[in-house]
């Protein structure tokens, strides 16, 4: 109980977490030590979940390469056409409460294409910076209502429960109310017993006092009988 009621405090404080507006910069990077143009975003996050995420959004414009500090997508396809020998960039910096993302394109190896492709670029980064965030706030909405779930789990389990001791208590109850009953035999049992117990006792006192008389008449007839002759 005390874990989802943590839990619960803990939903209510980030609702407005990742509420921000998202803007897209536009930002030079060096790439390889090649100056590369194009945008950035800041984002609300830990840089390594950006940076995971980011890998993932370029895996939709072709295959990646990720190394140390960018990930590049080598032949992109951008609107439906394929750039061969050509390289869209991604890197993300940052720590575990900011972190910054930028895509951009090295503008000589692009050449015509270039003007084009940062405007579709400033749109990528604008719609990773959504995706981002409406991900992150849908893993919210899972935890929360597994979090949801797991409430009423425990208030259907408690509900069962309590059920269950009523019975119990009403059985308890029940048996109580035989216990007393017998209880009450048993005292009168008890008395009846006893009565008959001292009334046996007496019998067999007036018994003995009996056996004693006829056995002094039975002795006596024997001494009258001895003196017959």
């Amino acid at each position: 109980m005390n874990k989802l009621a943590s839990f619960s405090l803990a939903i209510m404080l980030s609702l407005n977490a990742y509420s921000q507006t998202i803007k897209v910069n536009s930002k030079s990077n060096r790439v390889k030590g090649t100056l590369c143009l194009g945008f950035a975003l800041d984002i609300d996050g830990k840089a390594k979940d950006v940076e995971d995420a980011l890998a993932k959004f370029l895996k939709d414009y072709g295959k990646t390469r990720v190394s140390f500090d960018y990930v590049a997508v080598p032949s992109p396809t951008l609107g439906g056409t394929l750039y061969d020998g050509k390289t869209l960039y991604g890197t993300t910096t940052g720590d575990d409460a900011k972190a910054q993302t930028w895509m951009g394109i090295d503008t000589a190896e692009w050449k015509s294409n270039s003007s084009a492709t940062l405007e579709r670029i400033e749109k990528m980064v604008y719609q990773f910076g959504v995706k981002f965030y409406r991900d992150l706030i849908q893993k919210e909405i899972d935890e929360s209502q597994q979090a949801f779930e797991a409430t009423e789990k425990q208030k259907l389990r408690l509900v069962n429960e309590n059920k269950n001791l009523n019975t119990r208590l009403a059985n308890n109850e029940q048996d109580k109310i035989k216990l007393e009953k017998l209880l009450e035999i048993n005292k009168l049992d008890h008395a009846v017993l006893l009565q008959k117990i001292e009334n046996n006792k007496k019998a067999q006192d007036s018994v003995n006092t009996a056996g004693l008389q006829i056995k002094k008449v039975v002795e006596a007839k024997k001494e009258r009988q001895r003196k017959v002759n």
